[in-house]
């Protein structure tokens, strides 16, 4: 979170905002009241004057003309005389009417009557100052009054937030591979952390510990496990080893010795797979740098068994060498599990893999794959059963290429797969970070 996207900002933009609104809607408020007051209540005024000049007229012809500190008063007679009448009140049609200030700027009502014409003049300086007085200055108290009002408020509610924006920030600093739960302690928060901040601190403490409790239970798992799973499954390899050394077995024990070494080499390669799965960020193993050609030999060796009785041709064709920096038993695990699952859904033909620049591609002209089938190859669980041997494919796991879509999205090896039913699978690998090697 950012000063630009924070709470504090949001709620001073809000502020902000909502005072320029008020202040708008004040000063076209009293804008408009000076309107009224010039073009309204002054021509009101003035007519009003008018009628009561030409009532006391009646009585008394000759009474004086309005002449106060606001308004004056000419008579025009039927002769036309127009003595002392300035110029630009001269010649104006009856009615009321606002002369520009360069005409001197007055507000003229003109009331023709047979005794004559009567022009009464408003001073426009005095308009101004009456909405100077009653317009400007209230607004100025007004917009004064607000902006101490809004913010106050928008200190309250700044001291208001200041617990969640604390505790924003202090998550923000939490190291997420050991966060810091102790400061979320009831006792160590401020004093100004109450209501439902507190509410908020002591869940996400509650949250955290629990959370904390769950990585200690995993990684206690995946060490147990990496030492209590292996030891059982090296002796039975083992024993396999030692029962294939011996000649005197007939050949279908030989067989079912041969298929426990396989059934042995995928339950190692599914436990070590689960346990880099299982670790977030530190797989528990190192990065080194390696050969990946080595590492390809070793796993086709390792599938041999895998196609002893079937007429399948291991194929391994070195166009390129480059070097990887990562853990070899991840790389291991992947291509493990992309030549056991070629080597299991090929019945004849031959399992080819090409090593070339950055790349690792292993073809096979197995049973293939409809399109629907390729969509949900990645998905657990999931075992195609096109072909006439699906009941011996069906011992596999269906999770081989899950684990294998899982570790390339983990170190960044992308995995594309293509295939045609009845002609074979391609499947291509790509290590972007691959150097290049000779070899």
């Amino acid at each position: 979170m950012t000063e630009r996207t924070g709470l504090r900002r949001k709620i001073w933009v809000a502020f902000i905002l909502q005072l320029a609104a008020i202040s708008f809607a004040t000063v076209v408020g009293v804008y408009g009241a000076s309107v009224v007051i010039k073009n309204l209540l002054i021509q009101q005024a003035l007519t009003d004057e008018a009628a009561h000049f030409w009532d006391r007229y009646a009585n008394d012809p000759g009474i004086e003309l309005p002449d106060t500190f606001n308004m004056l008063g000419y008579m025009i007679g039927h002769d036309g005389h127009q003595q002392h009448l300035p110029a630009p009140l001269r010649d104006l049609e009856p009615g009321y009417h606002s002369l520009p200030r360069a005409e001197g700027g007055y507000l003229v009502f003109v009331d023709p009557k047979p005794a004559g014409t009567l022009l009464l003049v408003f001073k426009q300086d005095q308009v101004d100052a009456l909405a100077f007085w009653f317009g400007m200055v209230p607004l100025t108290l007004v917009l004064a009054v607000i902006y101490v009002i809004g913010w106050f408020t928008y200190r309250l509610s700044h001291r208001a937030v200041s617990p969640i924006i604390w505790l924003a920030n202090l998550v923000k600093r939490w190291d997420p591979n050991n966060p810091d739960v102790e400061a979320l302690r009831p006792e160590n928060l401020p004093l100004d952390v109450e209501g439902e901040s507190l509410v908020l601190a002591s869940s996400l403490h509650d949250f955290v510990s629990r959370l904390n409790q769950f990585i200690e239970r995993e990684r206690n798992f995946t060490r147990d496990a990496s030492h209590e799973l292996r030891t059982p499954i090296t002796v039975i390899r083992m024993a396999c080893e030692l029962l294939s050394a011996d000649a005197g077995l007939p050949s279908h024990t030989q067989r079912s010795v041969r298929r426990i070494q396989g059934a042995v080499g995928d339950m190692e390669s599914l436990v070590q797979a689960f346990l880099i799965l299982a670790r977030e960020g530190d797989t528990g193993l190192p990065d080194e740098d390696f050969l990946i050609n080595e590492v390809v030999r070793d796993e086709l060796e390792k599938v041999r068994p895998l196609i002893a009785d079937k007429p399948i041709e291991l194929v391994l064709d070195e166009q390129a060498a480059f070097m990887l920096h990562a853990p070899p038993r991840v790389l291991s695990v992947l291509l493990g599990n992309l030549l056991r699952n070629a080597c299991l859904y090929t019945d004849r033909g031959e399992v080819r893999v090409r090593v070339l620049p950055g790349e690792l591609r292993i073809e096979d002209t197995g049973v293939g794959m409809t399109p629907d089938e390729l969509e949900k190859v990645f998905e657990p669980f999931y075992r195609a059963e096109h072909g006439s041997d699906s009941l011996r494919r069906s011992e596999g796991h269906g999770i081989g290429l899950s684990i294998v879509r899982r570790l390339s999205q983990r170190f960044g090896w992308p995995v594309r797969m293509e295939s045609t039913a009845g002609a074979g699978t391609v499947v291509r690998v790509t290590f972007p970070t691959a150097s290049s090697a000779d070899v």
